[in-house]
């Protein structure tokens, strides 16, 4: 199955690597006997995402992402495995949404000429107010 995170773009299954482990907190017996949360592994570098796609995702995740290279989700909010599970998944998909979208890149703009004489019309009164403190036999 294909998860499509946008046109063009998408993660296969077989990509994604979960394993289920015992959740912490309170649950009660539940929680003792019950693998419900979820330990997503996804890794970014193998991925069939394009090159700069994964650069801004391990970027975006920072320490989530292992040495290896894997971008690691944990999810243990729900008491059943299945809904950890879509929420780790979500999780995932978010991640590679908000990297997909492009930074726009800054134009340097110039102060305005009324900005400029703004600046200096303040420069000299603030000169004139030091001026008026000064004693007078200098």
């Amino acid at each position: 199955m294909r998860i499509e995170i946008a046109p063009g773009i998408g993660i296969e299954d077989s990509e994604l690597s979960e394993r289920f482990v015992r959740a912490s907190g309170p649950g009660g017996q539940n929680v003792n006997k019950v693998s419900s949360a979820v330990e997503l592994r996804f890794n970014v570098a193998a991925s069939t995402l394009p090159a700069e796609v994964k650069e801004r995702l391990i970027n975006i995740a920072g320490s989530r992402v292992t040495s290896d290279g894997d971008l690691l989700i944990d999810s243990r909010e729900h008491r059943t495995q299945a809904q950890n599970r879509e929420a780790a998944r979500a999780r995932l998909v978010a991640f590679i949404k908000l990297a997909t979208v492009r930074p726009k890149k800054r134009r340097p703009s110039r102060p305005t000429k009324s900005s400029k004489e703004q600046r200096l019309q303040s420069k000299k009164q603030r000169g004139e107010i030091k001026k008026a403190r000064r004693s007078i036999d200098d």
